[in-house]
């Protein structure tokens, strides 16, 4: 039997295995008496939507009858990609949220994403508590006459795309006027109505691959070059403009060019930080990203006088940096946007309207505009079974120390070194013996050859 994977992003699991009915139960019924407890109020409200993966309805109807059970009210707004579970959260005033979902993990999982009445994660500090609750198991429901309503509410996946399009930074008629043509693959989850939907309110044509809605994934959820074969071939065959793929719960944007090559999930951050500098711009305003995007973010940020913060990898860190800086734009490499005049919370919609806004003003096509961008390659891989992984780290951490004056070391989330030219980041995993090793550098051929020299050096440390 696999284990539950507990972390910031809530918990996920395989169904049936990991992830139970008394999984389920346990932490549902935690999270209640957690906004129970936060909120100070008696009656409570909770948000729930699901990323619309094949027999999510059953993780679904068991969270629901709990939270009803625990005397919350529950506010289902159906099949809804997480930024959309988000936003409900924060404008129907709830005071929590709950977005079922495995986020890109494959079709046999799922989980739950938990949030904060203002429609964030949960920081690792509100996790912990939510751990504890859930571990002692004593929890309190209600008689018949007690248990929470619920209602249904259909209305957030538009409500959340009239919130993008009325975003001031947008000038939405110079997107219509590009009439882009649009291949979408939305694994047949969350994002198969919502995306087309927004592309078509933006004047573009649609080609739909995988929006079927069934939930049943066409292939690899994950939205990784190597998964997306079939979206690069239809943008080929439907000399589309552009490709969109997104995740299971449409957080992640990833886009793919007009000559039927991916763009590079790090490049889709670099676009929408160059398009809400260039406009929004005045004195050097603040961007956050996490320590394990790439450097292209601070090229870009330097031709509008801006700084680039850094956080530790996961999205609620990327948030509570980006508040503390008061960021207008930020985000992580993995495709994912944060745009706080619209949300607190990686949102691929936002993310199409802000790249589309940036390609339409530059007159080009898709890979032209990449042809532009600072070159950087980054390479990522693992060493699994490693028994003292904060050795290792150590260990780094004295040798380039010593080794070099000149390098820049942070410690805020693992091990990240920056040289001139080139970054290793060293991020040890909180559930399984694993070194997750990520380099960039100017070329494909040289972060390969780091990444692989660093894991020679770890090896020689054993």
């Amino acid at each position: 039997m696999s284990e539950l994977i507990v972390s910031v992003s809530g918990i996920r699991g395989i169904t049936g295995d990991s992830l139970t009915p008394q999984n389920i139960v346990k932490y549902a019924s935690a999270f209640a008496e957690y906004c129970r407890k936060n909120s100070g109020k008696k009656r409570i409200r909770i948000a729930v939507g699901r990323d619309g993966r094949m027999n999510g309805d059953i993780p679904e109807d068991i969270i629901i009858s709990v939270l009803r059970m625990s005397g919350a009210d529950v506010i289902n707004i159906g099949v809804a990609p997480t930024p959309t579970v988000q936003i409900a959260t924060e404008d129907l005033k709830c005071s929590g949220g709950i977005s079922i979902t495995a986020s890109h993990n494959p079709q046999i999982w799922n989980g739950m994403k938990f949030l904060n009445p203002d429609g964030t994660f949960l920081n690792d500090i509100q996790i912990e508590e939510l751990i504890k609750i859930a571990g002692k198991e004593m929890f309190k429901y209600q008689e018949l006459n007690n248990t929470g309503k619920l209602t249904y509410d259909n209305s957030m996946c538009s409500y959340h795309t009239k919130k993008v399009l009325n975003l001031k930074i947008l000038n939405i008629n110079k997107i219509r006027k590009r009439e882009f043509r649009v291949v979408v693959d939305a694994v047949n989850s969350s994002g198969s109505y919502i995306v087309p939907e927004l592309l078509e309110k933006l004047g573009c044509k649609v080609i739909r691959l995988h929006c079927d809605g069934s939930g049943i994934f066409p292939h690899t959820p994950e939205p990784i070059p190597e998964n997306l074969t079939s979206l690069s071939k239809s943008v080929i065959k439907n000399k589309a403009d552009i490709g969109i793929a997104v995740d299971p719960d449409a957080d992640r944007l990833v886009l793919i060019t007009d000559k039927g090559k991916p763009f590079g999930e790090e490049n889709t951050i670099t676009m929408a930080v160059n398009y809400v500098l260039r406009i929004q711009s005045g004195s050097g305003e603040n961007v956050t990203v996490n320590l394990s995007t790439t450097r292209s973010v601070e090229d870009v940020a330097l031709k509008f006088k801006s700084k680039v913060f850094r956080s530790s990898v996961g999205e609620i860190n990327v948030v509570n940096e980006m508040k503390k800086r008061r960021s207008i734009i930020g985000g992580e490499g993995s495709g994912g946007i944060i745009y706080p005049e619209l949300h607190y919370g990686r949102d691929s919609l936002a993310g199409i309207a802000l790249v589309l806004n940036e390609l339409a003003d530059s007159g080009k096509s898709l890979s032209e505009y990449k042809s532009g961008l600072p070159e950087y390659f980054i390479y990522k891989s693992r060493i699994e079974n490693i028994k003292d992984p904060d050795k290792v780290l150590r260990k780094f951490k004295e040798k380039y120390s010593v080794k070099n004056n000149n390098v820049r070391i942070n410690t805020d989330d693992g091990l990240k070194i920056d040289f001139s030219d080139h970054w290793i980041h060293l991020r040890k995993s909180n559930t399984e013996p694993i070194i997750r090793i990520i380099t960039e550098a100017g070329s494909a051929k040289e972060a390969i050859k780091i990444n692989k020299k660093i894991i020679k050096e770890i090896s020689e440390i054993f």
